[in-house]
């Protein structure tokens, strides 16, 4: 692995679609008990349900501590790779890299400075050093090369369509806890630096009591290129409808980086669900991190989904509205099987499977137009 002084973009790499093909998918364990229940045993077997989940489609590696080594090797399908990683928490998609490809069958890794999602005037946690170097290491056991930067960045505030548009959140971005007083224009030549994107659309706020600081991949999601999937309520009481309308219209009146105009899809969240009072006295509180208590709403949404080889694998914690987002999501996955995975327990710890997996895309040459997958066009909610 080589660490470069070159930026992505002139090198002629792109950050490709999460629907591009995979060479596999990394996770983290988790283990610390502060923000995981009752010893975090409820929620590795999540972990695990997920993990087993993905390694049915594709290649699967986590990363544990020694101390945590046999327990999860025990409790993970042999066919996960397990290894040896420390880490301050199992947040993969925010602490790990950012993979990007390039015409010519090569494979790098962005390792982006990584704050704990607000450092000392808003992160969740300190220290948060063994995740800052978690990025680095994944690329490491790859054998990718890494542009290392001070731009600070997590991956769940992107998402991408492959063709050079970027989505995220003037919440996330703009934040003066991530990048200082950076203005919007600097933020945006970052992202096009390091992505090889051409065209960033701006949404507003991310998901209500989104503890991250309103990461896009809670609320909105491209599927194809020219289809996002939003996450909707139809309840004008809820502080998510006004987020998820001025959404909506942004989305509406957007174009992507190759002109073309957006057709949005609406999934209903679910719930609202919020922490019993169980559930907060199974976690051991520290100073220093954020505390849970009975009675929280939680950020739940079914955008959070991941997009693996031959299958999409979504949260599963609400029977009134679980089958109908796994059909919305059927409609515009046509050609993968469609899991659901229950995940209270991850939804507990603040996030949910996109937030807990990330993935490895194929290396390889120059993708074929004909070979794109596209859903059809609907533009109205999904209802029950």
């Amino acid at each position: 692995m080589r660490t470069l002084a070159t930026l992505p973009s002139r090198d002629g790499f792109r950050m490709p679609a999460e629907f591009e093909p995979h060479a596999g998918c990394w996770m983290l364990w988790p283990e610390r008990t502060d923000n995981w229940r009752d010893g975090a045993k409820p929620a590795q077997a999540a972990f695990a349900a997920v993990a087993a989940a993905i390694a049915a489609a594709e290649p699967v590696t986590v990363g544990v501590s020694a101390a945590q080594f046999q327990n999860a090797r025990l409790r993970l399908p042999p066919a996960v790779r397990v290894v040896e990683m420390s880490s301050d928490d199992a947040w993969v998609r925010d602490s790990g890299p950012t993979f990007l490809v390039d015409g010519r069958g090569r494979r790098r890794g962005v390792d982006w400075t990584f704050n704990a999602w607000g450092g000392l005037a808003g992160g969740l946690y300190f220290p948060w050093n063994r995740d800052d170097e978690v990025a680095q290491k994944i690329l490491e056991i790859e054998g990718s090369d890494r542009y290392r930067t001070s731009f600070v960045l997590e991956g769940g505030a992107i998402h991408v369509d492959g063709e050079g548009t970027c989505l995220t959140t003037e919440e996330c971005l703009l934040n003066p806890n991530r990048n200082g007083d950076m203005s919007r224009a600097d933020v945006e030549e970052h992202l096009r630096r390091y992505l090889g994107v051409t065209r960033v659309i701006w949404l507003g706020r991310g998901v209500h009591l989104d503890e991250t600081g309103g990461h896009v991949d809670e609320l909105a999601c491209f599927t194809s290129p020219g289809h996002v999937v939003l996450t909707w309520t139809d309840d004008r009481d809820d502080p998510q409808y006004d987020i998820s309308r001025d959404a909506y219209a942004r989305l509406r009146h957007a174009r992507d980086a190759r002109g073309r105009k957006l057709a949005v899809h609406r999934i209903h969240q679910p719930g609202p669900l919020y922490m019993t009072a169980e559930e907060a006295a199974g976690v051991d509180p520290r100073p220093g991190t954020r505390p849970r208590r009975a009675g929280d709403r939680l950020p739940a949404s079914y955008v959070n989904f991941y997009v693996a080889n031959g299958r999409v694998v979504m949260p599963a914690y609400d029977p009134r509205r679980d089958g109908a987002a796994r059909r919305a999501l059927a409609r515009l996955f046509p050609d993968r099987e469609v899991v659901g995975v229950p995940t209270r327990e991850v939804l507990l710890g603040g996030g949910n499977i996109h937030c807990i997996t990330q993935q490895v895309p194929a290396a390889a040459g120059p993708r074929r137009p004909a070979a794109r997958r596209r859903a059809p066009v609907r533009r109205t909610a999904t209802r029950r």
